[in-house]
């Protein structure tokens, strides 16, 4: 540990001189996955992209809709399954190009295909055409009222740069594939990338020419990125001055950090949920010691684990009060959670019992994959449930490792029982469904690893894109949340909590999405 809180100290110190005020230093505890705008559906991987590309219609730092590349955007008049997206004139690509609507359907377009991590956020688009140089229409199967939600991740590239850059199709990142695309960046956005060395240290400046330099206070003038997956390290980074941002103050630091002088910690409720996932599709696991057979296939099992966690445990001791229990996937930001679905119970005496009934009253063991550098305390969840899962005879090997490791593990079928944590930024109930219910396939459910297929939750899964009958969608968002619960899919945790720390300095306010976008932010 005094090694690595070295070498970060001495990296940061070097990035710190001739630091001006407008300057930003920011740390969180894992870099993004790759500058390709399209290969990740992943948080920190957006939020740089944020800094560099632009969607046509961005969420403010309050989570609100805002104009980004798109001026408006409205429902045809004269064909239901048709939005039409204005766009913004006199917008340039960092290289001097100008965007137009070519640029749009080209993105939209790679965005549908098959290598993105992006496809399920599009599946209603059946075209997307350019009208003219500043107007789009997306012509939808049905028509599609939350589109707008959907879009405001999805960023606009350059085409010509693409091209000549051999850069058209998205990067695979877990058959680690490198392209132009994925160290290099040409947005819109209003900040330009000037450095990258990947799990070190990425540094941006100002946009000179963006279309938004009189509508934004753009007070940061240059950012200089630095993941720090120390916990430790991170925290004496903020506290010394090395750095002015922290995305992620651990827990049991917060009351330091805001003692300190000179820095604040602002805290709000995520648009997160952590949970685990079991495959219960396959006949027999590779990760267990039950041969011929997979405990996890039976129901019974699931909900015998999901007795044995103890949530208000985990929020006390390895959170530090910094959570909410959950006992659904969805956090309460989103349109289809309800208190009750979010009831949560721990009674290890019914769980040994559907063990026994089960058939495994001797127990079993099994391996968890775990993330060590993507959400708050994220190792420390898995260690105490390894304990209280051993209390009804599942003893848990637990194997923990650097989320670009993990994640692969989840996308390509390759994990049992795993962690994994969801933003909803549509902040309706089919964003889950569509990643996480649906069966895994070339346009769904992507980050399904549990397995399950249903084909009736599935068609109403896909009918929740066009139906605009509101209270009838909502029943149907019940119905499968109805499945999805009845079944034990997955082992919710708890709604994450932000901790954002910062100089007093630095001027903002805690998205919920967890995803600074800098233009906001004020330096005093």
């Amino acid at each position: 540990m005094k090694t690595t809180a070295f070498l970060a100290a001495a990296l940061l110190a070097g990035t710190a001189i001739g630091a001006s005020a407008e300057t930003l230093r920011w740390a969180r505890a894992g870099d993004s996955l790759t500058l390709d705008p399209h290969a990740q559906n992943e948080g920190p991987t957006h939020t740089l992209s944020h800094q560099m590309y632009e969607p046509l219609i961005i969420r403010d730092m309050t989570g609100e809709f805002e104009p980004a590349l798109a001026t408006d955007w409205a429902p045809s008049e004269d064909d239901p399954n048709v939005w039409v997206f204005n766009l913004r004139q006199g917008v340039t690509f960092h290289d001097g190009a100008d965007f137009t609507a070519e640029d749009v359907v080209f993105s939209i377009n790679r965005a549908k295909s098959d290598n993105s991590n992006m496809k399920e956020l599009l599946s209603s688009i059946v075209e997307v055409r350019a009208v003219d140089d500043h107007t789009v229409e997306f012509v939808t199967d049905g028509p599609n009222p939350i589109l707008p939600s959907n879009l405001t991740n999805l960023f606009m590239m350059d085409k010509d740069w693409a091209e000549a850059n051999d850069s058209v199709d998205v990067q695979q990142v877990e058959a680690g594939e490198k392209t132009f695309a994925s160290s290099n960046s040409n947005g819109t956005g209003p900040y330009k990338l000037v450095s990258r060395e990947a799990d070190v240290k990425t540094v941006l400046t100002l946009n000179e020419d963006y279309w938004g330099r009189d509508e934004f206070p753009l007070d940061v003038t240059e950012i200089v990125y630095s993941p720090i997956q120390n916990a430790a390290t991170r925290v004496a980074a903020l506290l010394s001055g090395e750095v002015d941002f922290i995305q992620d103050v651990p827990v049991q630091d917060i009351n330091r950090v805001a003692e300190t002088d000179g820095l604040v910690v602002k805290t709000a409720p995520q648009n997160r949920t952590i949970f685990f996932g079991m495959n219960m599709g396959a006949d027999d696991i590779e990760n267990d010691n039950v041969e011929g057979e997979n405990p996890l296939a039976d129901a019974r099992v699931r909900r015998a684990m999901n007795l044995a966690i103890n949530r208000d445990a985990i929020k006390q001791v390895v959170m530090r009060g910094q959570s909410e229990p959950a006992g659904i996937i969805a956090p309460p930001f989103v349109n289809g959670w309800t208190e009750e679905m979010d009831q949560t119970s721990t009674d290890i005496e019914a769980g040994k019992a559907l063990m026994e009934e089960a058939g495994y009253g001797d127990g079993f063991s099994i391996q968890l994959d775990c993330p060590n550098d993507r959400y708050v305390n994220d190792e420390a969840i898995c260690q105490s449930v390894v304990g209280m899962l051993a209390q009804i005879g599942v003893n848990v090997n637990l194997d923990a490792k650097p989320k670009a490791q993990h994640f692969p593990l989840i996308t390509n079928g390759e994990t049992d029982f795993y962690m994994l944590g969801w933003g909803v930024p549509t902040y309706d109930s089919e964003y889950i469904f569509n990643f996480l219910v649906h069966t895994r396939g070339s346009d769904r459910g992507s980050w399904n690893g549990t397995g399950y297929s249903n084909s009736e939750i599935d068609e109403k899964i896909v009918s929740l894109a066009s139906e605009t009958d509101l209270d009838k969608r909502d029943a149907t968002i019940q119905e499968i949340w109805d499945e999805v619960q009845e079944q034990t899919l997955y082992l919710p945790i708890h709604h994450q909590v932000l901790n954002w720390g910062m100089s007093e300095k630095v001027g903002t306010e805690v998205s919920p999405e967890d995803d600074p976008k800098f233009k906001f932010f004020t330096m005093n």
